[in-house]
């Protein structure tokens, strides 16, 4: 039987506003029907926090630790906490909510994305697994988030290894299409990511940050060989080739379709009323 062909983009390093404008600009041509579905990487620069659209960036982000790291900063238009987006493969999947193989439950829609994660960490020898909360007192904890960092709690059906979150996603669902984007990290700074958010007292965030070591992790603190970004690239594409039972044929964007991605990134992701809006 003959495979679906969606698309597949390496948009490489982009502007943090960038970045977000051309996942939503996939999303409005794949809802217009101008595109199939895409399957995106990309990277940062410069690195980059990024916030879910429900935080509050006055009360949870210390701004001036941003700067003065020299990071970029950008509200995503999905939900979740702060993601420091540095040593690290980024996807994105812009697929209809229409699709057949696409569950109408969002966290069943997450389950089926993120196969293509799941393979993809078996290429590079991992033995990851969907993490599925098993206690009320668990599933408590997702509706009420204590913490603004994305990787101190695995959520439902996210990657761990070892049991401890080795990838985190985020989705939205708009003009009948699900946008889900993650990260994917090979190497973390802990002491830079802790450094990015405001706690009550500096016991508190010693705390935090002790407790975030034993939830998460990056691939080459735990992968028996280092595996570079490269490396990763290649492991994830077959990996979502296989998990989603789909042929990824390579796209570059027009001329015409960056100067559209550059219009959005500049009236919506580089603008103060969207990135402090909360």
């Amino acid at each position: 039987m003959k495979r679906e062909v969606w698309r597949f983009i390496d948009s490489g390093n982009c502007s943090p506003s960038f970045n977000m404008a051309l996942d939503e600009a996939l999303l409005d041509w794949h809802s217009e029907g101008k595109i199939p579905p895409v399957i995106r990487f990309y990277g940062w620069n410069p690195p980059t926090l990024s916030v879910g659209y429900f935080q509050k960036v006055e009360k949870e982000i210390d701004m001036d630790a941003v700067k003065a790291h020299g990071l970029g900063f950008v509200r995503r238009p999905t939900g979740g906490r702060g993601v420091l987006h540095e040593h690290e493969l980024t996807y994105s999947v812009i697929v209809s909510e229409e699709h057949p193989a696409m569950p109408k439950s969002v966290t069943e829609a997450y389950r089926v994305i993120s196969e293509g994660i799941l393979k993809g960490f078996h290429h590079l020898g991992l033995e990851a697994y969907f993490s599925v909360p098993k206690t009320a007192e668990e599933r408590d904890a997702l509706k009420n988030p204590r913490s603004a960092v994305c990787f101190d709690a695995p959520s439902w059906y996210e990657l761990v290894v070892e049991g401890r979150k080795v990838a985190g996603s985020a989705q939205t669902r708009q003009k009948g299409v699900i946008l889900q984007h993650g990260a994917i990290l090979l190497d973390l700074d802990e002491d830079k990511l802790f450094s990015l958010f405001k706690y009550s007292n500096e016991r508190v965030k010693e705390r935090m940050k002790k407790a975030f070591k034993d939830k998460a992790v990056a691939i080459n603190a735990i992968s028996p060989k280092r595996i570079s970004l490269e490396e990763a690239k290649e492991a994830f594409y077959k990996g979502f080739a296989e998990g989603l039972n789909i042929d990824l044929e390579p796209y570059q964007l027009t001329d015409v379709e960056i100067a559209y991605v550059e219009k959005i990134a500049k009236e919506r992701y580089e603008s103060d009323e969207w990135n402090f809006k909360r």
